[in-house]
């Protein structure tokens, strides 16, 4: 179970305040990948904040919207142009960066990240395999880029309604690969990412030899 034992721990040692850093979207084919950093206050920690992934859609909303009411939050995100040219380790960590900066108030004195890697911050990092199931702030940057980064693929669905992003939110299930090969990516897509780039590549051999 996610705790504050870390938070507490550094706290003690003078080391304030501590912030948990988590992303989403690394995965799919569409999108930004979005970073959030959170600096949870111990006084008031919303019941049930744990990874994210444990959670139903309407849950993770609802714990976002409880976290955001009583502590510091942070959201950044790098795009998929930004990850198609620095890769998407290299984007998910400007997008942690990102969160960092964009954190109201005073700046934290230490972060957790998830992950095996910190990205460049002006403060001293420990990254945290499976950190989101081991520190509450961390599970708590969890929900909150996972809500953020869920909000931006349906508005995406208003603009690309073929593709189903509302559905999937931009993962290579079975109905956004077929999409993919009927309507060719949409400029969201990650055409560094695999099943984009051989859709690209189908689209414009379809196109060269029409042409002929």
């Amino acid at each position: 179970m996610a705790d504050l034992l870390r938070e507490k721990n550094l706290q003690a040692r003078g080391i304030a305040p501590v912030c948990g850093i988590d992303e989403a979207g690394r995965g799919p084919l569409c999108g930004p990948v979005v970073a959030a950093c959170v600096v949870l206050d111990a006084a008031c920690i919303p019941e049930g904040i744990t990874d994210s992934k444990k959670l139903a859609e309407e849950a993770r909303k609802r714990l976002a919207a409880a976290i955001r009411t009583c502590a510091r939050v942070g959201v950044g995100l790098a795009s998929a142009a930004e990850i198609d040219t620095l890769n998407i380790h290299h984007a998910t960590l400007l997008a942690m960066r990102r969160a960092f900066d964009a954190l109201p108030g005073p700046s934290p004195a230490f972060a957790l990240i998830d992950g095996k890697f910190t990205p460049d911050l002006p403060c001293p990092a420990e990254a945290l395999v499976g950190g989101d199931g081991l520190s509450l702030s961390i599970a708590a940057a969890s929900i909150i880029a996972k809500v953020e980064r869920d909000a931006l693929l349906r508005k995406l669905d208003e603009h690309h309604p073929q593709y189903g992003f509302a559905r999937h939110k931009g993962y290579a299930t079975r109905e956004h690969l077929e999409a993919l090969k009927v309507h060719g990516p949409c400029p969201e897509h990650r055409q560094s990412f695999r099943p984009v780039a051989e859709a690209l590549a189908a689209r414009r051999e379809r196109k060269s030899l029409g042409a002929g």
